[in-house]
């Protein structure tokens, strides 16, 4: 058996990397941490505008990246953007499945619509995702690592009015683990990382009670009654994403990594 030095063991360069939603937030820690370690990474996003200013942030650090834009949930995007991904840099490597959206909602209040919204970002965008992306790396027949970032909600509602989020994170637990399965033959590994409580833009607009909201990329974590005593942030999760996405994790699949400070033990 080959034993990788272990300098090369988080080493990711002529890797190709996807990180769905990475203009922001847990998205932007992950994408940071792969071009931090080699890896060529493609950033996706809805808004052009906060697409561009990552690009340029990642690029100013000498990282390779691409933003593409792209609406996860709609079919003919996803297909788009492998292509456009493979034009640009070649091959398809790591697919991180960040993309995701939590609107609180009561379920009295929440519409078919509402609940259709989150399911279709949710979960239907890691299926669609998933699909064209391994369907590329079989084609390419090197492997591959997928990276689905679930929530604890994966396994234990936080709090009401997440229904819609909650059936949208246990399902994409379950898509890991049977998609693990399916691709194991193929040399993919599907794994999942479930965030507790993360200070990303997305929460602090939620705590703001309408109020302007302006937050660094890796702000200084809030404290939070939980045993290690503060939220996460954003780099917490890059770090273990790169863990997965690296030889360190060689044989792990249909895994999936709590990284919550100990919110869970409560």
């Amino acid at each position: 058996m080959n034993i990788i030095p272990k300098d090369k063991l988080l080493n990711l360069d002529g890797k190709v990397a996807i990180v769905t939603g990475s203009t922001v937030g847990i998205g932007y820690g992950i994408a940071y941490r792969l071009g931090e370690a080699g890896a060529k990474v493609i950033l996706t996003g809805r808004d052009p505008e906060e697409g561009k200013k990552a690009e340029e942030e990642l690029t100013a650090h000498e990282y390779e990246v691409k933003f593409i834009k792209v609406d996860i949930s709609v079919e003919e995007e996803v297909k788009q953007l492998v292509v456009e991904s493979i034009k640009a840099f070649g091959q398809i490597d790591i697919l991180v499945n960040n993309a995701g959206i939590f609107p609180f909602q009561p379920l009295a209040q929440m519409t078919t619509a509402d609940f259709e919204k989150v399911i279709n970002t949710n979960l239907k965008g890691v299926f669609l995702t998933t699909k064209y992306v391994s369907n590329e790396m079989i084609k390419k027949g090197e492997g591959g690592k997928i990276i689905n970032i679930t929530s604890i909600d994966a396994l234990h509602p936080s709090m009401a009015g997440l229904a819609h989020y909650d059936a949208s994170k246990h399902g994409v637990w379950g898509f890991t683990k049977n998609v693990a399965l399916e691709l194991a033959k193929n040399n993919i590994w599907v794994n999942a990382v479930a965030p507790g409580g993360i200070m990303t833009k997305g929460v602090a607009v939620s705590q703001s009670q309408g109020k302007p909201v302006v937050l660094d990329r890796n702000p200084e974590p809030p404290k939070m009654e939980i045993a290690m005593g503060r939220m996460g942030v954003p780099d917490d999760i890059g770090k273990v994403v790169l863990f997965l996405a690296s030889d360190m994790s060689s044989y792990m699949t249909g895994s999936q990594i709590v990284v919550d400070g100990g919110y869970l033990l409560k």
